[in-house]
């Protein structure tokens, strides 16, 4: 009878693990069909049907001490609470709101790997603890993860309210030492956590807490001073930070499932958080300590001549064009203005006119942010064209449309070595043969600087709200 009891408790280890197994390569497969919009569904599908697998085999199979896992029905009231929620909030959300629902979901998944260091601390191994003290592997991932799961908690909370227009920014020039400042404390108190001699860990908790409580304002504080031009470099940062939270949570359980997908989040987000760097002419540092752009001296002299365009004007502009690029920014998001956007595009092409978008990889609130947008109005993805791959051809574009983008076409990025955003790759929209430009009114972008595109020569004004100002071109267009 043991024997066969051990038997079956190692077919069940076995099982357990080949789910695991299983689990991760479906995970991975799953990131892979993400990078392409038209595999990118399925992938979410095959990562989903992964992480079911997953859970189910740890709720049937697992073991500790040979015990199975407790308050199963519990676990799955909880489970089926959270996926109602979940498909709810999901299915109503609007696609111009999906910013906002990336940074909820992503501060859920912080919240829950520091949740988890909380409740795990105090049942540290007095075993473990008389052997080797608090300063053990096990203890430093139950720290950490509950350190980067709280500052990805808060921090994308900040961002969700940013994003949803409720919270403001918040810019002092000493933000760069106060978190620098915050961050040294934290890690030194980490420190002074794992060097205590303790009989049980429990007698540390209130520690835990004053770290927990300081990540809160660390995560606060660190997103507070960015605005929108920069979101999508600080979404990445954050959903990276959720994925080694994460995996701080597979070391801890021995989980390779939760291991495999915290690696791959925390992997997909730095590298991505990286790119994003790089599209924004940041460094890793500024983004850890919310030093972001704005507000940097430039040698580019303001002011010029502003020439405006009729509405028909444009529009015979544009109709009478061979090719057409739109460049989409914030504005067309703001707005919401992707619809009467992409009608307009239908019906230069039903004139023979071939229309592209150029899509750069900050424009926007979060990566892929013109890309989602877009593909609500359901403008073919092969008209997404990414910035570094449009840009030879734009001296052949008989007509570049800037739409609430301001930055990422802005030529100081090239000209002036002065420019906060200098280095910055940008949408060559000056090398068309003709540009318009539609925008509320001459305000400057999130770098705070003048645009001298809107001064150029070939370049004409088409100031109000997106929204209205495509309507009426799409009017005007039907007319000819």
């Amino acid at each position: 009878m043991m024997i066969s009891d051990a038997a079956g408790f190692n077919l069940g280890i076995s099982i357990l693990e080949f789910t695991y197994i299983v689990a991760s390569i479906l995970f991975v497969i799953g990131l892979k069909m993400l990078s392409h919009p038209l595999t990118a569904r399925r992938g979410n599908i095959m990562a989903a049907i992964g992480m079911t697998l997953a859970i189910a085999a740890t709720l049937i199979f697992h073991r500790k001490d040979g015990e199975p896992i407790g308050n199963v029905p519990l676990i799955l009231v909880a489970i089926a609470v959270g996926t109602v929620i979940g498909w709810i909030i999901a299915k109503r959300v609007k696609m111009t709101a999906m910013p906002q629902l990336v940074s909820f979901f992503n501060g859920m998944g912080g919240a829950a790997a520091a949740l988890i260091s909380m409740m795990e601390f105090p049942h540290v191994s007095a075993g473990l603890i008389e052997r080797t003290g608090m300063a053990n592997g096990h203890v430093l991932a139950i720290l950490l993860g509950l350190l980067i799961g709280t500052v990805s908690w808060a921090g994308s909370m900040i961002a969700f309210g940013k994003l949803d227009g409720w919270i403001g920014d918040l810019r002092i020039k000493a933000m760069k030492y106060v978190n620098l400042t915050i961050l040294a404390v934290l890690l030194g108190l980490i420190v002074f956590i794992m060097t205590r001699e303790v009989e049980a860990s429990i007698e540390l908790m209130p520690y835990v807490y004053l770290l927990f409580g300081i990540a809160v304002i660390y995560g606060i504080l660190f997103v507070m001073p960015i605005g929108g031009a920069d979101m999508p470099v600080v979404i990445s940062l954050l959903n990276s930070f959720t994925g080694v939270a994460a995996a701080m949570g597979g070391f801890l359980y021995n989980n390779q499932a939760m291991l495999t997908g915290g690696i791959l989040v925390g992997s997909a987000g730095t590298i991505l958080t990286v790119l994003m760097c790089k599209a924004m002419n940041r460094s890793l540092m500024n983004v850890i300590i919310g030093v972001f752009g704005g507000g940097g001296n430039s040698a580019t002299p303001e002011g010029g001549m502003v020439r405006e365009i009729s509405m028909s004007d444009a529009a015979i502009l544009l109709a009478y064009s061979k090719k057409v690029v739109i460049v989409p920014g914030y504005g067309l998001a703001v707005a919401q203005a992707q619809h009467i956007c992409h009608e307009l595009d239908k019906l230069l092409d039903e004139k023979g006119v071939e229309v592209k978008y150029a899509i750069h990889p900050v424009a926007g609130r979060m990566p892929g942010h013109m890309n989602v947008l877009l593909a609500e109005a359901d403008v073919p993805y092969e008209q997404l064209i990414e910035s570094d791959e449009i840009n030879p051809d734009l001296p052949n574009t008989d007509v570049l449309v800037v739409i609430g983008a301001n930055d990422v076409v802005n030529p100081a990025a090239e000209d002036d070595p002065s420019s906060p955003i200098y280095g910055m790759p940008i949408v060559r929209a000056r090398e068309a043969k003709n540009i318009i430009v539609m925008k509320r009114g001459m305000g400057k972008g999130y770098a705070a600087i003048e645009n001298m595109l809107f001064f150029n020569d070939k370049t004409r004004m088409l100031f109000g709200d997106a929204k209205s100002t495509l309507q009426n071109l799409v009017n005007e267009v039907k007319s000819l």
